[in-house]
């Protein structure tokens, strides 16, 4: 018999196991347990049907499994045309891998940001999973297009951002089919776990809002599978979230996990109140753990917030390309006082608040003119709706008036950067910087300050660069403090 906990969810997607959205031809299949650690052997079964976890493993050691929206690989083609790929040193699935033990094998599940012609999709598909032990997930376009650009940024994004959908341009009326395409990805996902699945003995590790149902489909095909979602975005409180017409199913959803993590207390706490008022479930705390009783198993609710990979920050100040960047910027901006902003292309993160801002000091304070500039750098937008646009002319018009007012021989008063920067030259801005700005009206968990504190530290090499004293004993170091 199937579980009510996900019959209701289940319901509503139509087409069986099969997503609504074709994906044109039968693909070669990936191996789908393991059953020797290392060695992949082949499986067919019918996953649509199956309930629970019945496959059997010899796995000895523990393997985590980390699916995602975007696989922490960089992906281009050479000039001749082939592929090349390399791990994303930035992604923060990548570092997720410093928390666990030496002895965890880690596979990661999710899309790449290039699209892949179909006829090249299994060997690429093939040579990630040798090589990075990553499992592509390939969408059709015209399903990714619905699934991110649609339901995701439309519905969910600006909604756990407290943006109620009031008017056309603000989301609009509910869209089922984009619904419907969320179903179809989240399948989608599901069959790709199922191919490298052990249940039996995997950690599952579901992350962020793009899959939230997909502990539903996977508590179906394995019932006894070990899941856990983590939410790197805020959690409305309950009267903004009510205002979401699939608000029961989503949290269903998540309740099919065994853990659910959040940044903040704040967002746990939303999250069990919206669990109560439209569930009817109640929540027990004793000592630190927090627990929610949903069809005879217990759900963990967790506070786990983001951190930075301090040591991944300090190696990288240490590499000649970043002190050779320091000592050009510290160049460049020789004499002037350099505020820094670092934000992606959002209605969320104030960039226009901070720009209003700093014309405002230069305003009332006349004496900072050709001293003071603002370098705000401006990551690619990942929407692409009409806020976006509207954020990105907003903030041009506004730096072009700024400068156009301020403007000096040698003086630029807001330096825009809205092309991609490697991070060694985003770490060599936090250096030379003397303030970093952070205005974000809405955010999941900032972690620009953190990385800015990091940096500003510093080493001996960019002291010496930067012209600043370097403390050489803990003796002279207790002498300043």
């Amino acid at each position: 018999m199937v579980s009510r906990s996900y019959s209701n969810l289940l319901e509503l997607a139509s087409g069986g196991c099969s997503p609504t959205f074709g994906l044109g031809r039968e693909k070669k299949r990936l191996p789908r347990v393991a059953t020797v650690a290392g060695v992949l052997s082949e499986l067919d079964d019918d996953s649509c049907n199956s309930t629970g976890s019945d496959a059997l493993s010899s796995v000895s050691q523990d393997r985590m499994i980390i699916v995602g929206n975007q696989l922490p690989i960089r992906a281009h083609r050479d000039d001749n045309g082939e592929w090349e790929f390399s791990m994303d040193e930035d992604s923060l699935l990548l570092q997720l891998k410093d928390g666990l033990g030496e002895d965890v094998e880690v596979i990661y599940i999710g899309c790449l940001r290039e699209e892949v012609d179909p006829r090249e999709q299994d060997d690429v598909a093939q040579t990630l999973l040798d090589r990075f032990k990553c499992v592509p997930t390939f969408l059709p376009p015209e399903l990714f297009s619905k699934f991110y650009h649609g339901f995701c940024k439309q519905h969910l994004w600006p909604l756990f951002h407290y943006m109620l959908p009031l008017s056309p341009d603000l989301g609009g009326r509910f869209d089922r089919s984009l619904w419907q395409a969320y179903l179809s990805v989240n399948k989608i996902f599901a069959d790709k776990v199922m191919e490298v699945i052990s249940p039996d003995d995997d950690f599952v590790w579901v992350h962020d809002y793009h899959l939230m149902v997909l502990p539903t489909f996977l508590r179906k095909r394995f019932n006894r599978a070990k899941l856990g979602f983590f939410l790197h975005s805020p959690f409305p409180s309950s009267e903004i979230y009510r205002t979401l017409p699939i608000r029961d199913e989503l949290l269903r959803a998540l309740l099919n996990s065994d853990l659910i993590g959040f940044h903040t207390f704040d967002y746990a706490r939303h999250f069990l109140s919206c669990c109560s008022r439209m569930l009817g479930l109640s929540y027990q705390s004793k000592r630190g753990y927090i627990g929610l009783e949903y069809y005879g198993r217990t759900v963990s609710i967790k506070i786990l917030p983001v951190g930075i990979h301090i040591g991944q920050l300090q190696n990288v100040l240490n590499l000649p390309e970043t002190v050779s960047k320091v000592a050009e910027l510290q160049e460049r901006f020789k004499g002037q006082t350099v505020l820094l902003g670092v934000d992606d292309m959002d209605i969320f993160k104030g960039i226009s608040l901070k720009l209003l801002a700093f014309e405002q000091l230069l305003r009332q304070h006349p004496e900072r003119w050709g001293k003071a500039v603002l370098v705000q750098i401006a990551n690619p937008a990942r929407g692409r709706g009409k806020d976006v646009q509207e954020v990105m002319a907003e903030t041009t018009a506004t730096v072009d008036r700024i400068n156009a007012t301020f403007r000096r021989p040698g003086y630029e008063p807001v330096v825009l950067i809205n092309t991609p920067l490697q991070f060694y030259e985003r770490n060599a801005y936090y250096a030379i910087a003397e303030c970093c700005l952070v205005t974000a009206v809405r955010d999941g968990m900032n972690l620009i300050p953190y990385e800015y504190i990091i940096c500003r530290q510093g080493n001996e090499e960019l002291d010496n660069v930067l012209g600043l004293k370097s403390f050489n004993s803990k003796e002279e170091h207790a002498r300043v403090v």
